[in-house]
């Protein structure tokens, strides 16, 4: 059997913000309907926190459960904890109607921290960093590509892609931390 590997085995870049592949990442994604008391009871076991609201991403200790759409979750946690919890939460709700799919390598996660992080990101997305409150995730584009993001720290920013594109934000990222941070 193959060693997982990420994306970009971990690259990092040094601007007047630093970028860096945050390594393997545990992605699960957990689509039904959000309503469902049994959804948000077999979600809560998992990751130890309620439902998020929509836009909303919230913590608890090693995991994460970020509100991606309506009728979509996105779970955080440990690479090596991915696969047992897919199989618990796919039995556990077995009576609905749900899809519960491991995500993890098919996702690339950066993270771009420093003072001026927010700079980085303020030259490739759309979003309003300004009104980005904390435990606020965004799904937007980065460049031209799908992604999403969050303030994981005071100045730093945590950002999920497709990792089909991961050498190409990585690339975006890197050169954005390298042009002066006016607009």
């Amino acid at each position: 059997m193959s060693e997982a590997i990420s994306a970009l085995q971990s690259a990092s870049h040094s601007g007047f913000a630093a970028v860096a592949e945050a390594g393997l990442c545990g992605m699960i994604s957990v689509r039904g309907d959000l309503s469902s008391r049994s959804l948000a009871a077999a979600v809560r076991d998992v990751t130890g926190t309620d439902l998020p609201g929509p836009r909303r991403i919230l913590h608890k200790s090693d995991r994460s459960l970020a509100w991606m759409s309506p009728d979509e979750l996105l779970i955080l946690l440990p690479y090596a904890d991915a696969p047992a919890v897919v199989s618990g939460l796919a039995d556990g709700l077995a009576a609905e109607h749900a899809l519960v799919t491991d995500v993890s390598d098919a996702r690339a996660v950066f993270t771009i921290s420093g003072p001026e992080a927010d700079h980085v990101l303020r030259k490739l997305s759309p979003a309003d960093i300004d009104v980005l409150a904390p435990d606020e995730i965004r799904r937007t584009r980065i460049a031209q590509v799908a992604g999403a993001f969050w303030r994981s720290g005071e100045e730093e920013f945590t950002v999920v892609t497709f990792r089909s594109v991961a050498q190409y934000v990585f690339d975006l990222l890197a050169t954005a931390s390298e042009v002066g941070t006016e607009l």
